[in-house]
């Protein structure tokens, strides 16, 4: 369970992290949460799937690494190949917390998790300046931490339209590879085209007005970075195949 603590530079300033990405580093995830604002980076990379809180039945974007559990398929030895890395990675191992003031109202301010094998005070990027200033590096952190925390209401609309349209379908993908195994991915959710092409002319106005349909067209765009995704398992199980 992470440890999170309010980060600062009394308490910790000589705190250092290893920004590097590697599954000894917990990078060895299936996916990640993206959001809306992030689609036109991510479909460019990433195949994008949707996934289902099972308590409040609401829906989360994700970018799919890999088509079973701890695989990444963008991790190599020299590090993240691929052009973007999804900032809820990229924020690791910082959080938004909230702390509130003397008038009651609520701050947002970073937290770490200081058991996270990232953090550390003898090698890494530093966290903090000599003399106790942010660092650059910490500064680029708390921007993404922002921007993740500012897109919640745009994120939140664009689910809402999603499932008020009834555009999300559970799908079963199957996926043969080179070396005659068998893979299913399962359990998550896709645009239905077929619902989307029937929307009548007011809804799809709508949706271009807001500019939610833009968005739904990236997702469907990341589709096409399937086979890239089957192609970088393939070349990874030939090369074991190779090395025995």
């Amino acid at each position: 369970m992470a440890k999170q603590a309010l980060l600062n530079n009394i308490d910790h300033p000589n705190l250092k992290i290893d920004t590097t990405k590697s599954a000894a580093l917990g990078n060895n995830v299936m996916y990640s949460l993206v959001f809306p604002f992030e689609f036109q980076h991510v479909q460019a990379d990433y195949p994008i799937f949707f996934n289902r809180h099972p308590e409040s039945g609401e829906f989360y974007a994700l970018a799919m690494f890999g088509f079973e559990k701890e695989e990444n398929l963008y991790l190599k030895d020299g590090g993240w190949d691929a052009d973007y890395i999804p900032l809820m990675v990229e924020r690791e191992p910082f959080y938004i917390g909230f702390q509130e003031d003397a008038e009651g109202n609520k701050n947002s301010v970073i937290h770490i998790d200081l058991d996270s094998p990232r953090v550390g005070t003898e090698t890494g990027t530093a966290v903090f300046l000599e003399h106790g200033g942010n660092s650059d590096y910490l500064n680029h952190v708390s921007n993404i931490l922002k921007a993740i925390d500012d897109s919640q209401s745009t994120t939140a609309l664009f689910m809402q339209k999603m499932a008020e349209l009834q555009l999300l379908e559970a799908f079963n993908l199957d996926i043969q590879l080179t070396d005659g195994s068998n893979n299913r991915l399962s359990g998550f959710y896709t645009i239905n085209e077929e619902k989307l092409h029937e929307l009548s002319a007011e809804q799809l106005a709508q949706l271009n007005s807001s500019g939610l349909l833009r968005l739904i067209y990236m997702v469907i765009a990341s589709h096409s970075q399937i086979k890239k995704l089957i192609n970088r398992k393939d070349k990874i199980l030939t090369n074991k195949a190779a090395a025995r």
